[in-house]
């Protein structure tokens, strides 16, 4: 038994609103990406991205699909960034990201930190945990996608119409913080499949689901055999070859 455990940072360095860089790194057992993009004039004119650690050969190619923010305003809900362009057309994760520091840049926010934690499944039961900035956000008692507690989220599933949900009912903040656990819970499913297993290494994936899984790349999406890890135990090691690039060094 062990637990999905996953760390966003986010760093914003403005000259002046709607105008500076903004990056960011998420990193858990099966991905660790980067991200920047430059804003001017509350408009996003550049991106880059690179993927330190990835599951599958054409993850960092999928990081060139973020250019389609290019041109696009800042705004300050990261689920609305969503509205530019088609998320499964996207890396998810690299998305994710991208959308994290759109609304970062857009609030004036410097400096953003996310830890979640999805326990290993008991009967598909699990208990999961997102903080924002060290200070525990959510805990959700899970039974499969469905959230048992607590209110306000009690019978409401992790699927479809969740995202609309919650950029109704809660705050932009605690909105963004339910979207982050809600991703982490998703992901930790990936702890149960043997990534390794050479019956997995080609064309076994969420199809459709992102850039990688679609119908015409499936065949050529290979596994990084090696790739996962488990930080179940340790935490703190995630995103600590980051602190120097998010400080601007």
């Amino acid at each position: 038994m062990g637990s999905l455990r996953r760390r966003i940072e986010i760093a914003t360095r403005m000259d002046a609103p709607g105008a500076g860089e903004g990056r960011g790194v998420v990193e858990d057992d099966m991905h660790h990406f980067r991200v920047t993009l430059t804003a001017r004039d509350g408009i996003v004119i550049d991106t880059a991205t690179a993927a330190p650690r990835f599951p599958n050969v054409l993850c960092p190619s999928a990081g060139d699909r973020v250019r389609e923010l290019v041109g696009k305003p800042l705004v300050e809900a990261s689920a609305a960034v969503m509205e530019f362009t088609d998320a499964r057309q996207q890396c998810t994760h690299q998305f994710d990201l991208a959308s994290l520091i759109v609304a970062a840049m857009a609030r004036g926010i410097s400096r953003r930190t996310y830890e979640a934690e999805s326990p290993d499944r008991v009967d598909d039961k699990t208990h999961a945990r997102v903080w924002r900035d060290g200070a525990l956000i959510y805990g959700w008692d899970m039974n499969g996608l469905t959230i048992e507690g607590p209110d306000p989220f009690v019978g409401r599933s992790l699927g479809s119409g969740f995202t609309g949900w919650v950029r109704e009912a809660l705050s932009l903040e605690d909105a963004e913080a339910a979207l982050v656990l809600r991703r982490t819970v998703f992901i930790s499913s990936g702890r149960a499949i043997d990534l390794d297993d050479p019956s997995r290494r080609v064309g076994t994936g969420p199809m459709g689901g992102c850039w990688v899984w679609q119908p015409q790349r499936a065949g050529f999406a290979h596994r990084v055999v090696g790739s996962m890890q488990d930080f179940t135990h340790r935490a703190e090691a995630l995103t600590r070859s980051d602190r120097g690039w998010l400080a601007f060094e």
